[in-house]
């Protein structure tokens, strides 16, 4: 007896728009992906569909010409199937393509083993027969010891069957948080998620209920491993996504509206800002320089504007042979032969779902120019970090051109002839991840937040040692802080270089349909205990 269990992670790149229709797709190429392997490997066996609602399943294998391998039977309470039935009946088109191959609408409650028993008896269904048994988020709304029943009369009932089930996971994590509170509040409770809140914990509930073996996948695995990549770009052609960490945040800056731009402090004073975009095809072009200035002398120590500032915009005209428009890159200062220069690396825009090159800006002039730079080029990517570091820069994580986060810290070395990459070798490595900050402090990169994929829990803390190459990895104690936090896309500052502690301000994100959580306040992180 085999068991293929597919489990949705939640912490995947899924937005309200956009980000609906491509989780759904994902979901339905999951199922879709399980049915079809279930029909090469058998002839004229049937499809159990649990609590199937409205699914089209049955039509969808009409229209391929699958229906010769394979009987469906739907099961779901009495008056779904009755209006399923009549919809079906009332319309020409399906109606018609119900020959010769009936399916079988059993209305029975899921959870009433005797009655579901004898109505498939009734139907037809032979129980030695290789069975593909179907349940997508239907389990999680019973209590989870009728859950449990379900599956394990359904191992002994039918013991030759596959059980494909798609179910949430990992509530813990601020995403699951938020998705938890989005169905409380309509009153639909997730009851299976606490009992079972990882794929380990899923794989052991299956075997325990009498299944033999058990293989759990989360969506992020599935898309990024079993979507072949011609078909996984043919989709993200359909239509501009780029809320790759749930969420959207806009700054307005008086030039314009912009997202996922830099904002870089540079020698003598100021802040550079670059790039970024409106929405995915309207990316922001041009520089300008944000300084600040008091708003007037300094007044008492009690007087309520000692602390006023003004902001002053000022656009930049370059000369020189601009790069690409972008946006999530990078932007760092860098210094060649006494000069500043702004680097900018990486990044994405309309046209390229990831950029790979490095562009120079001479600061003084204010003149774009080229400067030789050696050694292999790092992966292409965006949604990485990139610090300043001994006149280069340190480049680590990102997204790649699959799509997958990228785990690698790159040093861009100044020489005599310009500049050098060199990979550094981290071990043990550090955990991928995207759309996390970092800062150089001494000798180490401490890298914080972010996405990651494959990991318990949500990214903390990972230091990293520049000179040795090895790496830690630190979990951040939030206790004390509102709950959930999450820290991607997010803002970091350090505020003290002898006893290094971190201002993180903003974050969050649109939690799939869900809805929005954003951080409510500052947090501050003592590093100390983590550099020692």
């Amino acid at each position: 007896m085999d068991i293929m269990l597919d489990i949705q992670a939640y912490d995947y790149d899924l937005c309200v728009s956009v980000a609906l229709p491509r989780g759904y797709y994902v979901r339905w190429r999951a199922v879709d992906h399980c049915v079809k392997r279930f029909l090469q490997i058998t002839e004229n066996c049937p499809i159990l569909s649990l609590g199937a609602g409205f699914d089209s399943l049955y039509f969808r294998l009409h229209a391929g010409g699958a229906l010769d391998r394979a009987v469906v039977f739907e099961v779901d309470f009495p008056d779904v199937t009755r209006r399923k039935a009549a919809l079906i009946t009332s319309n020409i088109t399906l109606k018609g393509m119900l020959d010769p191959h009936l399916p079988s609408l059993t209305g029975v409650d899921v959870r009433d083993e005797s009655q579901v028993e004898e109505a498939l008896r009734t139907a037809g269904v032979q129980w030695a027969a290789p069975t593909l048994i179907l349940s997508e988020v239907v389990l999680t709304y019973m209590e989870t010891q009728r859950s449990d029943a379900v599956i394990s009369w359904t191992a002994k009932l039918l013991p030759q069957s596959i059980f494909v089930m798609y179910e949430q996971i990992r509530p813990g994590d601020p995403f699951g948080r938020i998705m938890q509170d989005h169905f409380l509040k309509l009153n639909s409770t997730l009851h299976a998620l606490q009992q079972y809140p990882d794929a380990a914990a899923q794989t052991h509930r299956f075997l325990d209920l009498g299944w033999e073996q058990c293989v759990c996948l989360d969506m992020n695995d599935f898309y990024l491993k079993l979507v072949a990549e011609e078909e996984r770009c043919r989709v993200e052609s359909l239509e501009p996504f780029d809320e790759y960490e749930c969420e959207q945040l806009v700054v307005v800056f008086p030039p314009g509206v912009r997202l996922y731009h830099t904002a870089t402090s540079v020698p003598g004073g100021g802040t550079v800002v670059y790039g970024g975009r409106s929405s995915p095809l309207n990316p922001v072009r041009g520089l300008f320089k944000v300084t600040i200035h008091p708003c007037s002398p300094a007044g008492p120590l009690d007087s309520e504007d000692q602390d006023a500032v003004k902001l002053c915009e000022e656009r930049i005209v370059c000369t020189g042979d601009p790069p690409p428009p972008r946006w999530r890159h990078t932007a760092t200062t860098v210094c060649h032969k006494g000069e500043d220069f702004l680097f900018v690396f990486g990044g994405k825009n309309q046209s390229e779902a990831v950029l790979g090159d490095g562009c120079f800006l001479c600061l003084e002039q204010q003149h774009w120019t080229e400067i030789n730079v050696e050694g292999a080029v790092p992966e292409a990517r965006h949604s990485h970090s990139a610090c300043s570091y001994q006149g280069g820069a340190v480049v680590f994580g990102g997204l790649g051109q699959r799509g997958a986060p990228l785990g690698d810290t790159v040093v861009l070395r100044p020489i005599e002839r310009g500049f050098c990459w060199e990979r550094l070798q981290v071990e043990p490595p550090p955990f991928p991840r995207y759309s996390h900050s970092a800062h150089v402090i001494g000798d180490k990169l401490v890298v914080v937040g972010g996405v990651w994929l494959h990991s318990d829990g949500v990214p903390g803390v990972a230091v990293i040692n520049l000179t040795t190459g090895s790496s830690v990895e630190f979990s951040l104690e939030t206790t004390s802080v509102p709950w959930p936090l999450m820290l991607h896309s997010f803002c970091s500052e350090l505020t003290d270089q002898k006893n290094p502690e971190l201002l993180l301000i903003g974050g969050g994100g649109n939690c799939f349909s869900f809805g929005t959580h954003f951080n409510p306040q500052p947090v501050t992180v003592d590093l100390r205990p983590v550099l020692g």
